[in-house]
């Protein structure tokens, strides 16, 4: 069933007509990405880290941290850290994530750190809105700002206190998708349109056959799943081209469609 529906997707999503194409009409519904957020630390910082005087949060967090490593710092210790600060991690969990595929994430002080710049984020659980722990964080920062300063003065270009890396985080734990369990997809339509609904609805009928698709609402298409994976490599294997025309105020007219698999309509160009 899974193979059947990659494959009316993959259909769905393939070249319109005069660079109008279905995939950037519309998306899959259920098929979105999930945010994750997470608390770390950011160490090697060459001087600007937080100043653990004000933010005691940090001080703390590295406690924490240290004892579950093992190392018990004596009570009443008052650690004066320049080099270590308080960050928040957030991070985009794509469709069909799988475990093991690496994510980028975002990295932003949360304390009085004046740069990011050269540090080292440790290794920070992000969770979901249901506090599970999806993926794992953990690498060098880049920051995309740049500062200086000199006899009083300074510049600064951009924020130096956020930053990114690059395939920073591990996907942990799959995320749970009804996607699939059904025998209908329903495409949801960017812009609430009737007539768009009804010439999609129109164009995938006319190509796999009458009842294959139909127009819920001004917005939604839903499209009947295939029952065999010989016919869904029909639908990846085709290109749907769906035609449309400016008027000489360069507004698209939708009186006209076309739509056609397996090859280019005539006149056309791939989008």
């Amino acid at each position: 069933m899974f193979k059947a529906l990659a494959g009316i997707v993959l259909a769905l999503v393939a070249t319109l007509a005069h660079a109008e194409r279905i995939r950037d009409l519309t998306s899959v519904q259920g098929v979105r990405e999930n945010s994750l957020i997470g608390y770390g630390l950011v160490v090697g910082l060459d001087g600007t880290g937080d100043q653990t005087t004000q933010t005691p949060f940090t001080t703390q967090t590295l406690n924490n941290m240290l004892s579950q490593l093992g190392i018990t710092v004596p009570t009443g210790t008052n650690m004066q850290l320049k080099n270590v600060a308080a960050v928040m991690v957030t991070a985009s969990y794509p469709p069909f994530a799988r475990q093991g595929q690496t994510i980028d994430v975002v990295v932003s002080s949360m304390g009085n750190a004046k740069s990011l710049r050269g540090g080292t984020l440790l290794m920070t659980p992000l969770k979901g809105v249901d506090s599970q722990v999806y993926a794992l964080a953990q690498g060098n920062i880049l920051v995309g700002g740049a500062g200086a300063s000199a006899g009083g003065s300074s510049v600064q270009v951009n924020q130096l206190n956020g930053g990114r890396i690059t395939n920073g985080a591990i996907i942990e734990r799959e995320l749970p998708t009804q996607f699939g369990a059904g025998n209908t997809i329903n495409l949801q339509l960017n812009d609430e349109d009737f007539t768009m609904a009804q010439q999609i609805t129109d164009a995938i009928n006319r190509a796999r056959g009458y009842g294959s698709a139909t127009a819920l609402d001004a917005r939604t298409v839903q499209v009947r799943v295939p029952s065999g994976n010989q016919l869904a490599g029909a639908f990846s294997g085709g290109h749907s081209k769906y035609g449309s025309q400016r008027d000489a105020a360069g507004c698209k007219s939708r009186d006209q469609l076309a739509y056609r698999f397996g090859g280019h309509e005539s006149g056309s160009h791939a989008g």
